[in-house]
């Protein structure tokens, strides 16, 4: 188990009470994040506090009433879940800067400038955000927040969220080779030529256009045939 001296708090208020635990800061983010799967060192103390730092625990009666169970465990896997952890502040710059980066990373996926179809870079999207002075929840889910965030940095980039409607054709020699790799990126039509060549139509992520083109020359030395048909 963890030293005292180095737990935290992590906290749930039911019914107006507060049931709070002692717990390692590190591993209890991991468990919180689904990267740990169990609860083993994460607990300081096997208790459930009324006041963690008075040392005031809670009855078993008021751990049934609030939970419907007396169980550490399956009351602690609430808390650390549905509850408010207490973070130190380097795990809270970590998570902070990892969230950023993933909210810009799927903005950059479909973002374009309307002005001229092109895709913005990922490093665009990040100097916009900087600028627009964004608060990004470090615990929120990424996705949850990109509506929010783009709405903010089009005040300072010209940017939409864009798809691409591209046809490709490969020829026979490489069409069962990359068929695969096609229906990943989800086609939409497909039709096999007499001389077994393959012609698809494909739907994606402006901002994943350009990767795809590599990809698809690549598997292909530079054979396969493309159109932007949208």
């Amino acid at each position: 188990m963890v030293s005292l001296d180095k737990a935290m708090v992590a906290h749930m208020k039911v019914a107006g009470e507060e049931f709070e635990l002692l717990v390692e800061p590190e591993l209890a983010l991991q468990y919180r994040l689904g990267k740990k799967k169990e609860l083993n060192n994460v607990l300081a103390v096997e208790e459930v506090f009324k006041n963690a730092k008075k040392g005031e625990r809670h009855k078993s009666s008021a751990l049934q009433k609030a939970f419907g169970t007396e169980d550490i465990f399956a009351i602690a896997d609430k808390i650390l879940k549905e509850g408010t952890l207490a973070l130190t502040t380097e795990q809270k710059r970590k998570m902070l800067e990892e969230k950023k980066k993933q909210v810009a990373s799927l903005i950059a996926r479909e973002a374009v400038d309307p002005r001229t179809g092109a895709p913005h870079t990922l490093h665009r999207i990040e100097e916009a955000m900087a600028k627009a002075r964004l608060d990004i929840d470090p615990l929120k889910d990424a996705a949850m927040q990109t509506g929010a965030v783009l709405d903010a940095i089009k005040l300072i980039l010209p940017i939409k969220l864009a798809k691409r409607k591209i046809a490709v054709k490969i020829g026979p020699i490489y069409a069962k080779k990359v068929y695969g790799m096609l229906k990943m990126q989800g086609i939409e039509k497909e039709q096999w030529t007499s001389d077994g060549s393959l012609v698809v139509v494909l739907t994606m992520p402006a901002g994943l256009a350009g990767e795809f083109y590599d990809k698809i020359n690549k598997a292909t030395a530079g054979s396969a045939e493309t159109k932007m048909i949208e």
